[in-house]
């Protein structure tokens, strides 16, 4: 059964698309719209896909929100949404990954 899904990826500082400039790490909040779910988390090259160490917080109004502090560097990750892989729908970079499906991707510069 299929439900609808919108998501939202807020990056804390100035940004333009998916990329931002830093040279420390940047505090970032990946944000996903998703009332039904039950666990959202991100993973990505940057937690070696690890769908336990970037948990999200749900809000009163159906928010996800899950915080990570990320150094500069080109980054692919993906939602996990209730045992799912999910793509951030308001990424407009996304790339191949070796599995045939696509990644999300994120430049800090």
């Amino acid at each position: 059964m299929a439900r609808m899904v919108r998501a939202k990826t807020t990056l804390k500082s100035k940004t333009t698309s998916q990329s931002i400039t830093k040279t420390k790490s940047s505090e970032m909040s990946f944000k996903l719209f998703a009332p039904q779910a039950a666990r959202v988390s991100v993973a990505g090259s940057f937690n070696n896909w690890d769908t336990s160490s970037f948990i999200g917080k749900k809000d009163s109004k159906g928010n996800w929100i899950v915080k990570a502090s990320l150094k500069p560097g080109s980054y692919e990750y993906k939602f996990f949404v209730d045992g799912s892989w999910l793509l951030d729908p308001q990424c407009k970079s996304n790339v191949c990954n070796s599995f045939g499906t696509q990644n999300s991707k994120l430049i800090i510069k």
